[in-house]
């Protein structure tokens, strides 16, 4: 068993083996079926896709397609044509790219075969505002819910109700050509549908409902939108005969990473506790939940053996303040405040993207000398959570975890060790 100084790497290994386990390089293939005779197209959408596309090319060779990842996650790809755009705020790099995409799939024929490889970060990434809404409409609406904390299902469902490609539109477009739809899972619950807003799946959801979301947080909308959701209208429906040719399936999921990092602790002697992939919810009050959960199992626990308390998801922020945070490290400050430095408790939240909120910073780790290091060096963690300045905070101590790139998406990670 490694001795408490360790307790840091040990963390790190799990998260970088919840990573590890999502690569698409390592499991897309599996899912491919033989390259189809005749034209084949592959569009891809999300962090993960440059890579989706980087792994179909090994295994299928050069491809008509294209692909719309995030600034600095492109791959090599021979055929594949890749293009950066920002998330999770839309820009006109992606709107033009995902007209591109819209035209190169349009006029496809029954004999014609569609590999779309969806990601999360597509819902940003794919944008094609409705006719009579513009990039800054989307801009406005998307800033305003991130920054509201509402889950992101209830984001996304207005984000199809203001987009000509989500919810099922996509697919449809591509009619009559076959589509498979492969995808990586960084929603609660792996619902296809919920998964970079669902280009490829049908959509029961109404413009009333979208309407309510963006009263129930708060979310003024622009007057277009306004006007737009008042006025009804539905993305794809389900049942659409445009989507009889489509087939949906999720590659990887949250469950099966931290299933994974479960597994390397067990080989340690580690008890293993697994809170689930889906916990939805502010950081603040998720942190304070498990905070007490860890505190009372260091209180209850007899003998050496440790406990990791696992879990998966994805939290939300409501930002009060002006600094720079991200769901993983606000969630990481708020608990390393509710443990007040007990001793033998060490955490780690990061967002298996790499990207934790807008910033190139996956999450941060916590110590037990957490807060006494920040008060020796002048800081002061209760104001940096107030002005969600968790990234500021964790940086000015050295306990951010910065990835870069790691070209998957399967949502949060944290991990709480308990001796």
């Amino acid at each position: 068993m490694e001795d408490s100084k360790s307790e840091p790497g040990l963390l790190r290994r799990l998260f970088d083996r919840a990573v590890e386990v999502a690569d698409p390089i390592r499991i897309l293939a599996g899912h491919l079926p033989p390259k189809p005779k005749g034209r084949v197209v592959v569009i891809c959408a999300g962090k993960a896709s440059a890579r989706m596309a980087e792994a179909v090319e090994a295994a299928w060779g050069p491809c008509e397609g294209l692909v719309i990842t995030r600034y600095g996650y492109a791959r090599p790809c021979a055929g594949i044509e890749i293009v950066e755009a920002a998330h999770p705020v839309p820009d006109f790099a992606g709107v033009a790219a995902t007209r591109r995409m819209l035209d190169l799939v349009s006029g496809l024929g029954t004999g014609d075969f569609v590999l779309a490889l969806i990601s999360g970060g597509g819902s940003a990434l794919l944008c094609a505002p409705v006719a009579g809404l513009t990039l800054a409409d989307k801009q406005a609406v998307s800033r305003d819910l991130l920054a509201s904390g509402a889950p992101i299902s209830e984001v996304n469902g207005v984000r199809k109700q203001l987009s000509a490609v989500k919810g099922g539109r996509l697919a449809a477009a591509a009619h009559p050509a076959r589509m498979l739809a492969l995808m990586i899972s960084d929603v609660p619950g792996d619902a296809p549908g919920d998964i970079a807003s669902g280009p490829t799946v049908g959509d029961a959801g109404d413009a009333a409902r979208a309407a309510e979301i963006l009263a129930r947080w708060n979310v003024t909308p622009p007057p277009a939108v306004a006007a737009h959701l008042a006025r009804g209208g539905a993305p794809v429906p389900p049942g659409d005969r445009r989507l009889a040719r489509v087939e949906n399936k999720v590659i990887a999921a949250p469950s099966q990473s931290l299933a994974a990092a479960a597994n390397l602790a067990r080989a340690e002697g580690i008890e293993v506790r697994l809170l689930g992939d889906a916990i939805e919810g502010e950081a603040c009050r998720i942190a304070a939940d498990h905070a007490a959960r860890a505190l009372k199992a260091r209180r209850d626990r007899t003998g050496d053996r440790p406990l990791l308390i696992l879990s998966g998801g994805e939290l939300t922020v409501t930002r009060h303040g002006d600094g720079s945070g991200g769901p993983n490290a606000e969630y990481a400050l708020a608990l390393a405040l509710a443990l007040r430095g007990a001793p033998g408790i060490h955490a780690l939240a990061c967002d298996t993207d790499g990207v934790d909120g807008g910033a190139e910073v996956a999450g941060a780790q916590v110590f037990p000398d957490t807060l006494a290091r920040a008060r020796a060096a002048g800081l002061d963690p209760g104001a940096a959570l107030a002005r969600n300045d968790s990234h500021g905070f964790f940086a000015a101590l050295g306990d951010q975890v910065v990835t870069g790139p790691t070209l998957t998406n399967v949502n949060d990670f944290r991990a709480l060790l308990i001796r």
